[in-house]
């Protein structure tokens, strides 16, 4: 397909969203006023946008995005640190991991969205909660990948690696 085509046809999709979001919290449809979007909860893309740009021009935005830049890299570190570690680990002991399965697919199983709330009470509503909320998000992917990786190794690559003196740790 042409990618021109493409770029066209996702710029159009933009524009129909915004376009779907203006009408749905500008345009009254009952016979109180109220559009279907309450302006309560939802604001325009134009009040949006505008309170953007306003952000930028005072440079307050600055700290904020800092702020999640600082939680997200905090997250994604630890959860990545965490999930090599216990997942690598996991996969060099066979009883560890027969008897922890279960916990930890339970834990996967948890929707994250639970967890928010459990971890701001824990933690507070500061930073940590947030990263502990993007730790869970990336130590399980990190994990399971890590996991399935190391089981799957060739045994004729580790073969190999015996031959040419290589102990279990390296």
């Amino acid at each position: 397909m042409n990618r021109m085509k493409i770029t066209i046809l996702q710029v159009f999709v933009a524009i129909a969203c915004l376009f779907l979001w203006h009408i749905s919290t500008t345009v009254p449809l009952w016979e109180n006023g109220k559009p279907f979007a309450d302006p309560f909860f939802f604001s325009t893309p134009i009040d949006v946008i505008s309170r953007t740009i306003r952000d930028f021009v005072s440079g307050s935005i600055w700290r904020h995005l800092w702020i999640t830049l600082l939680e997200t890299v905090l997250a994604f570190l630890i959860g990545a640190i965490g999930g090599i570690i216990i997942g690598f680990w996991f996969a060099r002991r066979e009883l560890l991991a027969a008897v922890f399965d279960p916990y930890v697919k339970a834990a996967n199983a948890l929707p994250r969205v639970v967890l928010a709330p459990i971890f701001a009470l824990w933690f507070g509503l500061g930073i940590w909660s947030k990263v502990a909320l993007g730790v869970t998000l990336v130590f399980f992917i990190v994990f399971f990948n890590v996991y399935q990786g190391v089981k799957e190794v060739n045994p004729n690559v580790l073969a190999n690696a015996r031959m040419m003196g290589m102990n279990d740790r390296q």
